[in-house]
């Protein structure tokens, strides 16, 4: 994959991709580049609006682009379900979790959670749960990609206090989500490699993108300080959204992508350069964490694999 770039991604004609956060940032380029590519692309986006304007842009960009939008909330259960249910009927070939949010003050969900864990990981677990159906009668070719960070290192998921009731620190909740990411892509590839389904579950993340996410929380907190810290930091040390996205259309389309890998920039940069298969913390790769999480996940969000137990 030395030098990969978008332009190397194949012709994905008659091909289905759903795309959570793709109004802005890496799901924005995620969306489009597929797109261009001749998929045809769900845009999930929280604001209708934003989500509406991130489609015009895209057919500006990419002539002849096949893009939709609807509404999901991951902080909602709700929500997820009603997007679930509206596309009950449709092909599904590539399920990107790209949605997120990191390091926000505590906040909970619509449903009780604690806001990075329940928005980064128990919304994509209920959402991949309720797609998984689609997913599996695309037959061979079909992918779960999902967005982690390589600040998932910084902190193991702790399976005795999930919504961190026991003291909320804002970056240890976000690096725990990025590991629920992974621990997730982790059990799912067991199950599917286990179940013999050729559908294909693996992880991404982008390095050090310039992205709104980082100045989410600042804006929201209204430090100013903050704020301008984080846009110098995306100036001047991050890469583009666009090569930052590399790694997940790698994951997404590339042609020797196995069961729970995991890309990134290369490790001497960490944080940008074209594609590799990435390093990755050894508590991701634990089958007992894993199943764990997963148990937890399905408790919580009350989405069971049924689908996929079935073939198991």
């Amino acid at each position: 994959m030395k030098g990969w770039t978008a332009s190397d991604i194949p012709d994905q004609t008659g091909r289905t991709a759903v795309v959570t956060g793709a109004n802005s940032g890496l799901g924005f380029v995620t969306a489009r580049e597929l797109a261009r590519r001749g998929a045809r692309v769900v845009l999930g986006c929280r604001s209708e609006r934003r989500g509406a304007e991130a489609a015009e842009r895209i057919r500006a960009q990419a002539p002849g682009a096949r893009v939709e939008v609807e509404p999901l909330d991951l902080a909602d259960l709700a929500s997820v379900r009603a997007f679930a249910a509206e596309h009950k009927g449709d092909r599904l070939d590539l399920l990107i979790n790209n949605a997120g949010v990191m390091a926000l003050p505590h906040r909970r969900t619509a449903d009780g959670f604690e806001m990075q864990f329940g928005v980064n990981h128990l919304g994509h677990f209920a959402l991949t749960g309720l797609l998984l159906p689609k997913l599996l009668e695309a037959g061979p070719g079909a992918r779960v990609i999902t967005v982690s960070s390589f600040m998932h290192m910084l902190g193991t998921v702790d399976p005795r206090d999930l919504n961190m009731e026991r003291g909320y620190r804002r970056w240890v909740a976000y690096a725990r989500s990025k590991s629920a990411n992974l621990l997730f892509t982790h059990e799912l590839a067991h199950r599917l490699r286990t179940g013999g389904v050729r559908l294909v579950a693996a992880a991404a993340h982008p390095g050090y993108a310039a992205t709104n996410l980082m100045s989410a929380a600042p804006k929201m907190e209204g430090h100013r300080a903050n704020e301008r810290f984080m846009a110098i930091g995306n100036r001047y040390f991050a890469q583009s959204p666009e090569q930052g996205t590399l790694p997940v259309l790698y994951a997404a389309t590339g042609p020797d992508v196995r069961q729970d890998d995991f890309f990134g920039p290369p490790l001497q940069g960490l944080w940008r350069g074209s594609p590799v298969r990435s390093a990755r913390a050894k508590w991701t790769l634990s089958d007992t964490a894993g199943r764990g999480l997963w148990a937890a996940s399905e408790r919580l969000t009350g989405v069971r694999y049924e689908a996929l137990a079935s073939r198991g």
